[in-house]
C-alpha cells in the first residue's frame, strides 16, 4: 500500500523509506544505521512529482527527465531543493511543491524508484512515471559503462 502525503512542519511529506532504499538515496551501515541521506531537487508537474539527486544525476540527464515530464504534462510549476530525512522507523521527503503538483493530505502517490531519482504520480501520470524510470535507468546504464 502507497503512503500518504502528510502534514509535516510548513509544508508537505511522504514517507519513503522503501522507495529511497532502492534509488539510492539513503545509504545505510551493516546495522541499518543512516550514512547518507540524499539532497534532492523536487520538480512539480501537473500529477506528478520528480525528485532527483542534487550529487548524482548529471544536470543533462535531469533536463532530459524534465523536458520529457513538461511535454507529456504541459506543465512546470516550481523546482526546489529538500533532502531526504530521518522519521520514525524510517525517511521521509519534504515536498515544498506538492500543492503545485495537485497533491494534498492523504493522497497516496504512486511511487518509483530508479536510480538516483523518484517519481510520484497520481493515477493519471503513473504511464509517464514508468516512461521516467526507463530513461533513467538507461542514462545510468550509459554512465555506469563510461564510468
Amino acid at each position: 500500500m502507497a503512503n500518504q502525503i502528510k502534514q509535516s512542519g510548513d509544508g508537505l511529506a511522504l514517507q519513503t523509506t522503501k522507495p529511497a532504499r532502492t534509488a539510492g538515496l539513503v545509504e545505510e551501515d551493516e546495522d541499518g544505521n543512516p550514512e547518507r541521506q540524499a539532497d534532492v531537487r523536487v520538480f512539480a508537474f501537473d500529477g506528478l512529482l520528480l525528485l532527483t539527486d542534487v550529487d548524482r544525476v548529471d544536470d543533462d540527464d535531469v533536463a532530459e527527465l524534465a523536458a520529457t515530464a513538461a511535454r507529456d504534462t504541459s506543465s512546470l510549476h516550481r523546482v526546489m531543493d529538500t533532502s531526504i530525512q530521518i522519521a520514525g522507523n524510517g525517511y521521509q521527503v519534504q515536498l515544498p511543491p506538492a500543492k503545485d503538483a495537485g497533491f494534498r493530505v492523504g493522497d497516496q502517490p504512486a511511487c518509483t524508484a530508479a536510480p538516483n531519482m523518484l517519481v510520484l504520480a497520481d493515477g493519471e501520470s503513473e504511464r509517464l512515471a514508468a516512461d521516467l524510470e526507463t530513461i533513467r535507468r538507461e542514462q545510468f546504464a550509459i554512465a555506469d559503462n563510461e564510468g
